[in-house]
């Protein structure tokens, strides 16, 4: 069994607690709240009419981020003394990233033998053998990372929703259907 020097096992147990810290999902709150980057925005754009955003981060599903704009629509349809949303322009945007890391136990000293001994890999250019990489074989680790942004922009109205539109909400139902199951912040 293979001991890690003790500076090695503080950076990793670092990087390990800073990772859980960011691991959850952008809770349901106004945009830069608590300097957090994702969350809810919105700005009026006519006396009834309104477009409204939301975005998440690495760990939002697309599904919480869509169903979190549909919630901040109906909330700013009833704060503004309506009754029934309809979504004119929607969409969901996602941002893809590809991040690669090096397996922190798979380096030039990490085997039994140290640097000297090992597989060697190497390529024939210009008439020599080149070694592939000086420090031998490393093992690396690519994730996808996805973040969503969804955006709305609502026209609002008065009594009962428009029947036969798919694109109108009543508004309570809305926040009442919905609003239990985001997240909150501190929850």
């Amino acid at each position: 069994m293979k001991v890690l020097p003790l500076k090695t096992l503080a950076v990793t147990m670092v990087a390990g607690l800073a990772l859980a810290a960011c691991a959850t999902a952008t809770p349901y709150q106004p945009a830069g709240f608590n300097g957090q980057r994702g969350g809810y925005a919105e700005q009026r754009l006519e006396t009834n009419r309104y477009r409204v955003t939301f975005a998440g981060n690495s760990v939002t599903s697309r599904e919480q981020v869509e169903m979190s704009l549909l919630l901040r629509s109906a909330e700013v349809t009833v704060e503004s003394g309506y009754d029934w949303f309809a979504t004119v322009n929607r969409a969901t945007e996602r941002d893809t990233r590809y991040v690669t890391t090096p397996d922190p136990f798979y380096g030039p000293y990490s085997s039994f033998y140290g640097p000297y001994w090992g597989p060697s890999w190497r390529y024939y250019r210009g008439g020599f053998w080149s070694p592939w990489d000086r420090w031998g074989p490393r093992d690396f680790d690519t994730r996808q990372i996805d973040r969503y942004e969804a955006s709305a922009e609502i026209v609002m109205g008065r009594g009962p929703k428009p029947a036969g539109d798919p694109n109108a909400f009543d508004a309570r139902e809305v926040v009442q259907n919905l609003g239990p199951r985001v997240t909150r912040p501190g929850a």
